[in-house]
């Protein structure tokens, strides 16, 4: 990940309305969940809820897929694990034993 896709995931994530909704998505999984589902969960109207998950869109953290009249939102784990491994490419001089436990491999 590049620095500047990493400070612009950082600066979405910062919301806290749009972690809530993004760690939403994360616990899903793969399958993602409805527009109406995560408004519902979190308790946000239909406009708020949309301008968040454009941000995340924007920023690469979501991705959206049709399904008739709804909208499915998904987490992308991959920019995920790419923003972890970027934050931690360093970590304790190379040590082995440091840094994040694991990537996230979500079944799909």
């Amino acid at each position: 990940m590049e620095h500047n896709n990493a400070t612009h995931a950082l600066a979405a994530l910062g919301h806290a309305t749009r972690l809530s909704v993004f760690r939403l998505l994360v616990q899903a999984g793969h399958g993602g969940r409805l527009a109406g589902e995560i408004a519902t969960q979190l308790g946000l109207p239909g406009a708020t809820l949309s301008f968040h998950l454009k941000e995340l869109s924007a920023a690469g953290l979501v991705s959206a897929e049709p399904r008739g009249r709804s909208i499915c939102y998904r987490a992308d784990f991959e920019a995920m694990n790419g923003l972890i491994g970027y934050l931690t490419e360093n970590c304790c001089a190379g040590e082995a034993d440091c840094g994040p436990a694991r990537q996230c491999t979500s079944p799909r």
